[in-house]
């Protein structure tokens, strides 16, 4: 009985020790979305970079967009002004807290928009231009390990704390060697995929990243594609008129 109970206690205590490793292993899931936020995000500064977004459709010639695009990150404000085309040019977006207007120059009227909708009939959201707050919006529903080509990656699969929230779920592929997110899906409340988004590389901008470009695919629409370039990426302050309706009305004067 005695050499029963000894054996006993060290299946108990092998058991335990096992557990307890798996547990240490595990990754804090909310701490890499909080890494992801950071490395992206320029809350001691502001952002400003010229956008080029490509978008293409089957049998439509490509649709080409400039603008110049400005994002205060700390006041969680952005707003953009289009160059191109001729016909669009000083149209705007800006974006106050939650709230989001879009200027037309033709009829010089600002009109409540949202987050959730298409920019400018791209495969492109409005939210995309957002800063990113990932650790805030998203509950994690499941998290693991993975490859992504030759990436070691971090696979999260995540859901929105609230409605308001502009993209109900999300599957992240996470570069693990600098937190930066390399792939993503995004979902609908019934599960059904909506896009898919890839970011094949970055550029580094005062410790911060910033994409080189993103091509954002439908998965709804066979053969419709985004591609959205940045260029003459900055952080030097701006001016806080930047974020006004004054401002965009000026600009497309």
């Amino acid at each position: 009985m005695k050499r029963f109970s000894t054996a006993y206690h060290m299946v108990l205590m092998f058991a335990f020790l096992t557990v307890g490793s798996v547990w240490a292993a595990t990754p804090d899931w909310v701490g890499v979305l909080k890494k992801v936020d950071d490395s992206t995000s320029f809350e001691n500064g502001d952002f400003s970079a010229l956008i080029t977004v490509v978008s293409t459709k089957p049998g439509e010639d490509n649709n080409v967009i400039e603008a110049r695009y400005f994002r205060r990150d700390k006041a969680k404000l952005f707003s953009i002004i289009l160059l191109k085309p001729s016909v669009q040019k000083g149209q705007g977006y800006l974006q106050d807290g939650d709230s989001l207007w879009f200027y037309d120059p033709e009829s010089r009227k600002f009109a409540f928009t949202s987050l959730r909708e298409s920019f400018q009939d791209s495969d492109a959201q409005n939210s995309d231009f957002s800063t990113s707050t990932l650790a805030a919006d998203y509950r994690i529903d499941s998290g693991t390990e993975g490859k992504l080509g030759a990436n070691d990656v971090w696979i999260l699969e995540l859901g929105a704390k609230a409605v308001t929230v502009p993209i109900a779920e999300r599957k992240l592929w996470i570069r693990r060697s600098d937190n930066l997110v390399l792939k993503e899906e995004h979902y609908s409340v019934s599960g059904r995929l909506i896009r898919t988004i890839a970011v094949p590389k970055y550029q580094t901008v005062s410790g911060r990243f910033v994409p080189l470009s993103m091509l954002i695919v439908d998965n709804l629409k066979t053969g419709e594609k985004t591609q959205i370039s940045f260029a003459e990426v900055s952080v030097g302050r701006l001016p806080d008129e930047v974020f006004t309706k004054s401002y965009l009305e000026r600009m497309s004067r």
